[in-house]
């Protein structure tokens, strides 16, 4: 269990990893040094899982979304979490209750793409059936920051 100072520097990283340490400190109340112990334990008991950078779908050519609610044959299932943790257009891909297996967030450079991406999983025997949406846009994608 991480306490309110914990949920404080996550939070603060969440919003903008590239603040300093000394950044942090002064707005948590505590040392520079006494931050960085934390940082360490939250990154060690995996509270903080990486840092990273968001980049713009669009300035990478993958202005299409599809979430795909898609049905998988359980014979396949190891080889479709094999496929699905490596493929570079999934940006999620989560298992789900319900009449579908999973729901899989792929982005793509145009419809042919989501058209060959199905194609490609359903011809592999990955996917039995799947229903296709489309994001006409996007109101909010937002990190997750303790409160």
């Amino acid at each position: 269990m991480i306490d309110d100072i914990d949920r404080e520097i996550a939070g603060l990283l969440a919003e903008d990893a590239r603040r300093s340490l000394t950044e942090v400190a002064g707005q948590v109340g505590l040392s520079t040094s006494a931050v960085n112990e934390r940082v360490r334990r939250l990154v060690a008991q995996g509270v903080i899982r990486r840092f990273t950078l968001d980049v713009a779908p669009e300035a990478l050519g993958l202005p299409v979304l599809a979430l795909i609610w898609a049905d998988v044959p359980h014979a396949r299932e190891e080889a479709f979490r094999a496929f699905a943790t490596s493929h570079p257009g999934i940006t999620e891909c989560h298992h789900v209750t319900g009449a579908w297996s999973y729901l899989i967030h792929l982005r793509a450079a145009n419809l042919d793409g989501v058209e060959a991406f199905l194609g490609q999983m359903k011809g592999d025997g990955l996917i039995a059936r799947s229903e296709t949406m489309l994001a006409l846009s996007t109101l909010r994608t937002a990190p997750l920051v303790p409160r």
